[in-house]
């Protein structure tokens, strides 16, 4: 079995495109790049990069990503062709697919877990402090 490599906003490139807490977009979202997402959305996306939905942000629709980082509440489906991270605040009443999964002790998942690699989802304890970005949603 591969060894999981979390983290998977550590690893990207580039720029990043931040909506930010208090924020609310409504309809289909598409574009290339990181994108990280601290308020509400509701609408499908369609992300060729990776996605995170931080804790407090909230998503109603489909989530679909090169790869995921879900610390928030999804209503609605998170496919991911690689990795998929959803962190102990997260809320998810959906299905999700991924290449890998990881699921950190404390989320919540309402819905199918569909690993595409065939192995089973991994479990963790966060071991890590919480991001700013979600600190300051909190906050407000």
């Amino acid at each position: 079995m591969k060894a999981f490599r979390r983290r998977i906003q550590d690893s990207g490139k580039g720029p990043t495109t931040f909506i930010g807490p208090g924020s609310k977009i409504t309809g289909a979202i598409s574009g290339k790049g990181a994108y990280v997402f601290c308020g509400h959305v509701e609408g499908d996306c369609d992300i060729e990069g990776p996605v995170t939905l931080a804790e407090g942000g909230h998503w109603v629709g489909t989530l679909k990503a090169a790869d995921a980082v879900i610390a928030g509440k999804v209503e609605g489906d998170v496919i991911a062709g690689g990795r998929v991270e959803i962190a102990g605040s997260a809320r998810i009443v959906g299905s999700l697919s991924g290449q890998s999964i990881a699921v950190a002790e404390g989320a919540v998942i309402e819905g199918e877990i569909k690993v595409t690699s065939g192995d089973r989802p991994i479990q963790f304890a966060e071991k890590r402090k919480r991001d700013i970005a979600s600190e300051d949603s909190s906050a407000a």
